[in-house]
Parts: C-alpha cells; structure tokens; sequence
C-alpha cells in the first residue's frame, strides 16, 4: 500500500483516481484509531520495524489524537514518539492521506477527514462531509448507543450528502470479543441487516489488530466510479500528501465480515 508517483510519471493506459473520505460516529468508538491503521501508522512497540517512518502531518494529527489511541488500545503506555498529550480526542477534523492500489494499473488516493466525535462538534461535520465521494461511519460492537449514533450519520448522509455517496459501516473493536465473547453488545446479524436495508457496505474491523481494516477501504475503493474520476494532479493549496491542512476541501470531483449490501 505504499503510495505511486503523480499521474503524469504512470503508464499510459494506468488510472489514478482521487476521492474525498470522511469518517463519522460517536466519540470513542476508534475512528482515529482506525484510519491511523489504515495509513500504518506505528500504534504498538513491537511493529516499528516493519512501519514507514512518520510523515510531518501524520505526527500533527497523532497530537490531535493521540489520548484517543491510548484509549482504544487499552494502555496507559504512550507508544507513538514524538507528540503531544495534552488532548482528550480529535478536535475539529484531522486530514491524512493513503494511496492503494487495486491492480497493477489501478490506484485509488484517499484524502481522509477525521471528524471529531463529541456533540460540540456536531455542526462542524458538514464541512467536512460536503462534497465527499465515500464515507465509513464507526460504532463501537461493545456499546449499543454507538450504534444509534451511526444509524444517525447514515440518515444525515443520506439526506445532506453527495447523492452518489458511497457509505461503509464499519463495526470496530473486534478484537475485545475475539478475546471475551460477553462483551459484545451488537450482534453481527443485526448490524448486517441493517446495512443490507439501507445499502451500506458492511465489516466489522479491529484498529488493533488490523483485522478488516485494509479490506474495507479496499471493498470501498472498488465501489467507486473510477472512470468518471479519471486522474487528476493535487490543486493548489488543497490538501497534500506532506504538511498539514486542517481546512475542508473546496468543492471538487463528485461522483472479515464484509458485504456490499
């Protein structure tokens, strides 16, 4: 998964496809845990040899949610060096960027908004989900509430979003009843049918052990309308893939357990 060079230094019969994320759900429930999975960032000791080093805007955004990290991985151990503590959870929206590849001619690039998950924030998130071409609305398969939540992003999506929005359900925190089975509050037949109702992509993923986690991303790049995207280079002064830019895009393109429901 590592990232490709622009557009223009590909093959001619290559697709580079650009699309804007947003992720959602309840505080806590790991959204920044996950999407930090996702672009390999280095959470645990014992995974430093095998992770890239971390770019400029990565270790900004791990200041952003770094008391969040701890939290969802169950340690009191700051594992991630060189940033700050001094924050409870992503404030506002954090922006990171991955690129993967779905064949040898294919390569999607995510830019990715965090948003923050408190209420307070709540009337921040339009900005963020304005104008995205996917979406991954996180609950936690431990707390029932969470999942409410979720199904209130969904319908907000829905309703305020991009009408060709593809949106993914992801249920996080698999590993805790991997470990004990009792702590499961939402099964996986109930969140499946939910999701196959409102015709949502669905996994049930683990930050920590990075169960699903490429697979979703992945299911959701294959979703996708590649063809229309087409290449395209970064614009000026909108996010990029080195630096940090916490501002919301400008309107631009539109367009396990898994199922594409």
């Amino acid at each position: 998964m590592s990232a490709r060079g622009p557009p223009g230094s590909r093959a001619g019969n290559s697709r580079f496809a650009q699309f804007k994320l947003v992720l959602l759900g309840e505080s806590a429930v790991g959204k920044s845990s996950l999407v930090l999975r996702f672009v390999k960032v280095c959470i645990n000791p014992s995974e430093q040899e095998d992770c890239p080093t971390l770019t400029y805007y990565t270790r900004i955004n791990l200041m952003i949610a770094s008391r969040s990290l701890r939290r969802d991985f169950g340690t009191d151990k700051d594992h991630t060096a060189d940033y700050s503590t001094d924050r409870e959870s992503t404030i506002g929206a954090a922006f990171l960027t991955q690129t993967i590849s779905l064949d040898e001619n294919t390569t999607v690039k995510f830019e990715i908004w965090d948003t923050a998950g408190q209420e307070r924030y709540k009337s921040l998130a339009p900005m963020y989900y304005r104008n995205a071409n996917c979406a991954v609305v996180v609950y936690d398969i431990t707390q029932a509430s969470s999942l409410d939540k979720a199904k209130s992003w969904v319908k907000e999506l829905q309703r305020q979003a991009n009408e060709n929005i593809i949106i993914a359900l992801a249920g996080n925190k698999l590993d805790l009843v991997t470990e004990q089975p009792d702590k499961r509050a939402i099964t996986t037949e109930d969140a499946s049918n939910y999701a196959r109702e409102a015709g949502l992509l669905f996994f049930e993923t683990s930050a920590k052990t990075s169960e699903n986690v490429r697979e979703l991303f992945t299911a959701i790049a294959k979703k996708l309308p590649l063809d229309q995207a087409g290449s395209r280079n970064p614009r000026a002064g909108g996010p990029r893939g080195t630096g940090v830019n916490l501002r919301p895009e400008a309107p631009g393109t539109q367009a396990g357990t898994g199922c594409a429901c």
